[in-house]
């Protein structure tokens, strides 16, 4: 039986991995970006040691992108689970298949985060079992060896364990029947001290949104684009399926309360 998943092994660890991000992924010249890069091509600012050349400094030479990217662990489980420890620099072989592997790996650690969180909610009580065979469910499949796990289908995965998060919110949102506001058009949306407890704001558009001391604890965020939104004094404590990569494309402040899961974004004032 594996050791049981920790919040740790959601965690990027680029220690442990081989810049996959900075070179498996594409992008474009953007304001996230400073130039375009094609998939499979190692980022100018990639050192040979694997580390970026302006980490300290992504924001400011034109890379914000870079900095709300999160693998949700994917990149050192397949550096050192999938290629025990192999690198794309072995050959193009390697690095086509190991390149593949990381997009899917990332999609089934992406989902193992959402199903951590609703696990260790005691309003989930009921779902625990389910919850816990998903969760191995979804271990198993991001342990296939690299030719099994490459030409993995993941939608048919992602539908099954988004049917069982639904569930785990509705529970945890219950007691206090918030709004539903699923993949509502709220861009630039004016909700300065709004009441958005318990909301269901899945898949919602909140780009540039004012969400200046707004309610949202136990809010559902799966999905939720935050982008340019402004969570200066919000209170997202509680808030369900908040990853670190939504966080870090919002602004917020010392004020902003965070779930125990998000880390504080360095950006934020």
């Amino acid at each position: 039986m594996p050791a049981p998943l920790s919040l740790r092994d959601l965690r990027a660890d680029c220690s442990r991995c081989v810049a996959l991000c900075c070179v498996a992924l594409p992008f474009a010249a953007s304001t996230d970006f400073a130039f375009d890069k094609p998939g499979g091509v190692p980022c100018r600012h990639l050192r040979h040691d694997d580390g970026c050349g302006i980490h300290a400094h992504l924001r400011e030479r034109g890379f914000p992108g870079c900095t709300v990217f999160d693998c949700f662990g994917a990149g050192q489980h397949v550096t050192q689970g999938t290629f025990e420890g192999r690198s794309w620099r072995d050959g193009p072989e390697v690095a086509g298949q190991m390149f593949a592997a990381f997009a899917v790996a990332r999609q089934l650690h992406e989902l193992l985060w959402y199903l951590t969180d609703a696990q260790e909610r005691d309003a989930t009580r009921p779902l625990h079992d389910d919850l816990g065979r998903a969760v191995d469910d979804v271990r198993d499949l991001a342990d296939l060896p690299a030719d099994e796990l490459t030409g993995l289908d993941v939608g048919p995965h992602r539908e099954r364990v988004g049917a069982l998060l639904a569930a785990a919110s509705r529970l945890v949102r219950a007691p206090f029947a918030g709004p539903d506001r699923r993949r509502a058009d709220l861009v630039g949306a004016r909700l300065a001290g709004a009441d958005l407890r318990a909301a269901d704001l899945r898949g919602a558009l909140l780009l540039g949104a004012d969400l200046r001391r707004a309610d949202l604890r136990d809010a559902d965020l799966l999905g939720t684009d935050l982008r340019g939104a402004d969570l200066s004094g919000a209170d997202l404590t509680g808030s369900l399926y908040l990853t670190q990569p939504q966080a870090a494309a919002a602004r917020g402040d010392a004020t902003t309360l965070l779930p125990t899961r998000v880390t504080r974004p360095a950006h934020w004032a």
